[in-house]
């Protein structure tokens, strides 16, 4: 039988966290027939020994890491990564999460079924977008708004031949950040909603991998500067202040799913939060200082 929903997602040296969100997959009481992809990107910790022995995943490895044959191995883009899995999808929707990450018992279930409401009378929706929050630090769960106010899927389902109607992830424009709101945004362009999951929530690890994270960070200031230029005249004036931010919600999750994470101290996570917070808005401000220098950004 066919699978009704793909759940995508792509990992790299995260052994402990992609075991807990595989099990959050299996144990979110998916009523539909279902499959599960993941891309790895040539991880190095166990987390290929433990994919091969997971007979109901479809793994896909790309290595994106390290030194072969004297050659440093190509760099490949996020968007690169997932649109591996979207192309292997069989699925009339997908769901993409993240390897940090944790899906609340129910969501996916509560979330396939409001998406078949919507398009059974005649919504043309392409994605919804899960409620979600960092964890720990974050108490309310949050959806996002990118530019022009317009909704994007952090984690959540997307319908498959919306995504494919559009052109799936730009894998070329973008390294790591932005590439979400970027699918999102064209599939507004295209005359699709992108539309909130009222009962469907994820837990996501703040920082799981800070090596990984310090890499990605290095690229975010380049790939937002892609992103506003992408979408100048569009879904956004420079002349003008941008529109965005994001759709807060309180909920009790009284299954304790954050439980399930890998047990990590508390007081480390929090510190790694801080200092990439800190490490981001230093980068911010020195930008702003260069442009009132009038030197390049």
């Amino acid at each position: 039988m066919n699978p009704k929903v793909s759940i995508v997602l792509g990992s790299y040296n995260r052994h402990a966290f992609l075991k807990a969100a595989l099990e959050s997959v299996r144990n979110n009481g998916i009523g539909f027939p279902y499959e599960i992809i993941v891309v790895d990107g040539g991880s190095t910790d166990g987390s290929l020994n433990y994919l091969f022995r997971q007979k109901d995943v479809i793994t896909i490895i790309q290595h994106n890491h390290g030194v072969f044959r004297n050659r440093p191995v190509e760099r490949r883009s996020w968007g690169y990564f997932m649109n591996l899995g979207f192309k292997s999808a069989q699925g009339k929707y997908i769901l993409m999460m993240s390897d940090d990450s944790l899906l609340i018992p129910g969501g996916t279930q509560k979330g396939m079924e409001q998406f078949e409401r919507l398009l059974a009378e005649g919504r043309k929706v392409g994605a919804m977008a899960f409620y979600w929050r960092d964890w720990p630090g974050h108490t309310n769960y949050w959806v996002g708004l990118t530019l022009g106010g317009r909704m994007f899927v952090n984690h959540g389902l997307f319908l498959r031949e919306a995504i494919v109607d559009v052109g799936l992830i730009d894998e070329q424009r973008y390294k790591f950040y932005f590439a979400d709101g970027d699918l999102c945004l064209r599939l507004w362009q295209s005359g699709y909603e992108v539309v909130d999951a009222r009962d469907s929530y994820v837990e996501h690890f703040v920082h799981a991998n800070m090596r990984v994270r310090k890499k990605n960070m290095l690229d975010e200031q380049k790939d937002w500067q892609n992103y506003l230029n992408r979408w100048a005249g569009i879904f956004y004036n420079p002349d003008e202040p941008l529109i965005d931010g994001s759709i807060r919600k309180e909920y009790e999750d009284h299954s304790n799913t954050v439980g399930r994470f890998p047990k990590v101290p508390v007081w480390l996570a929090m510190i790694r939060r801080f200092a990439v917070k800190v490490k981001k808005n230093v980068l911010i401000l020195l930008n702003r200082m260069k442009k009132l220098d009038g030197r390049p950004s």
